[in-house]
């Protein structure tokens, strides 16, 4: 496992389109698929990654706080599923089921998408506002595993509120940090 930081894809940028397979409900689904929404939530994680299950469930709670205002949340897995299986399509399945996501868990198996987003890590983390241009990529909160920071996920919970009050989003923001993603 490296340590890696998000690239810090640069705030204004349009978000990309997409179509991947949702591992929960084996259909297709679209960035525009999200039109008319406050704002699109594109989450890189996978299921080996010890960063990614230190925040876990607090990316759940998050979702299940922001999906009732207007807040779409998308979780992309890029991670080559033949180096790690447990990263492939199934175990998302079984992942997405056993701790109740209410938000689509994609597959890209081509990795497109996530070089697309220049995401290098999981997790990571991109917000999009109604426009679909990006006013937050970064970290969740400070917490990682043995730091001893509690996981709030107050970095982006800030940057959902700013964007709910038709605030700017404080572009002072720093990089997630977690696994690399797993090219192939």
């Amino acid at each position: 496992m490296a340590l890696t930081p998000s690239s810090m894809l640069p705030l204004g940028t349009k978000a990309a389109e997409f179509k991947l397979t949702d591992t929960l409900t084996g259909k297709s689904h679209r960035l525009q698929d999200t039109h008319g929404a406050t704002a699109t939530v594109i989450m890189f994680i996978c299921n080996h990654c010890p960063y990614v299950k230190h925040v876990i469930h607090e990316l759940i709670h998050l979702a299940n706080d922001y999906q009732p205002k207007g807040i779409v949340f998308v979780a992309i897995s890029a991670n080559n599923a033949t180096e790690y299986p447990e990263d492939g399509p199934e175990k998302m399945a079984q992942i997405g089921k056993q701790l109740n996501f209410s938000f689509p868990y994609l597959y890209d198996e081509t990795q497109l998408t996530a070089k697309a987003y220049h995401a290098t890590c999981t997790p990571d983390f991109f917000i999009f506002d109604k426009e679909r241009l990006c006013v937050y990529r970064g970290q969740l909160d400070g917490s990682r595993p043995g730091n001893k920071v509690p996981v709030s996920g107050k970095d982006i919970r800030s940057a959902l509120d700013n964007v709910l009050q038709d605030k700017p989003v404080n572009p002072e923001q720093l990089p997630s940090m977690g696994c690399n993603i797993k090219w192939k």
